[in-house]
């Protein structure tokens, strides 16, 4: 199992984080498997572009709410990084009351 749980909706509140406050956020590592999707596809060439990252941010973000690690961007990062066989992925964390 690569994920805690696959998810197709974000069951939190809605934030209001801003590409700024997202990385405001320092990252820290998450383990893949306390981790629980908030999509439940992926575009196949998201995965496979080397260059995926070149316009957005480098960390995956989640939210932490009700004691859950929520992906709410990134699963083709945490999906890379599960077939290079890594349980950990590097993140920006926000922790929602």
């Amino acid at each position: 199992m690569i994920f805690k749980r696959v998810g197709d909706s974000r069951p939190y509140p809605d934030h209001g984080l801003t590409t700024k406050g997202w990385a405001a956020l320092p990252p820290r590592t998450v383990r893949l498997d306390e981790l629980v999707t908030t999509k439940d596809t992926l575009q196949l060439v998201a995965l496979l572009n080397e260059d995926s990252t070149f316009f957005g941010d480098l960390f995956a973000h989640v939210v932490e709410w009700n004691g859950d690690l929520y992906l709410e961007d990134g699963l083709h990062r945490a999906l890379r990084a599960a077939l290079q066989q890594r349980n950990v992925l590097h993140a920006r964390v926000h922790s929602l009351g």
